[in-house]
């Protein structure tokens, strides 16, 4: 029986998609998924992805959390703050649906670490995704395709006879 993905599983494999779709307004070449890095504390740490810089440099350090309830805290943008500088990260993405509260505002422009608000229902064709005074939005539609031909039949220039195949 397959299993069914909770819903902040499937929210982290969204936002990564849509990192990785929009990487270059980020300056990202590309954003891989969950991962241990190395810290120069001798720790290792589980990021939800990892943006890699366009020049192939350096890498973010990207923290989803689908909290609908509360905001992002001063702690928890603390808490990254500080894996970026364990593993030398340039930065870091956190993807939310809610803003942050005023303290992690602070943190945040601080350590260089860019929010990006993401509704919690997105999935990879439906979405609403804000970050840098940008919005995106991704809205799936049906397409129904219908095939026909037609045939013309001339002689000497005139039309004689006319073919339709459905």
């Amino acid at each position: 029986m397959k299993r069914v993905p909770k819903k902040w599983e499937s929210y982290e494999e969204v936002a990564r998609y849509l990192l990785n779709e929009f990487a270059r307004h980020f300056q990202l070449g590309s954003v891989e998924g969950k991962q241990l890095i190395p810290g120069a504390s001798g720790t290792r740490w589980e990021i939800d992805a990892k943006g890699i810089e366009s020049n192939g440099e350096g890498f973010v350090i990207v923290e989803c959390r689908r909290h609908t309830t509360r905001k992002f805290s001063q702690e928890a943008v603390g808490g990254l703050a500080f894996r970026i500088v364990d593993t030398g990260a340039k930065g870091g993405i956190v993807v939310s649906p809610l803003e942050f509260q005023k303290g992690a505002r602070k943190v945040a422009r601080h350590s260089k670490i860019i929010h990006v608000k993401l509704d919690p229902k997105s999935t990879t064709t439906d979405y609403v995704m804000r970050f840098l005074n940008q919005v995106f939005v991704g809205r799936a539609a049906k397409v129904k395709v219908t095939a026909s031909l037609e045939m013309k039949v001339t002689k000497g220039g005139k039309i004689v006879e006319i073919r339709k195949v459905e």
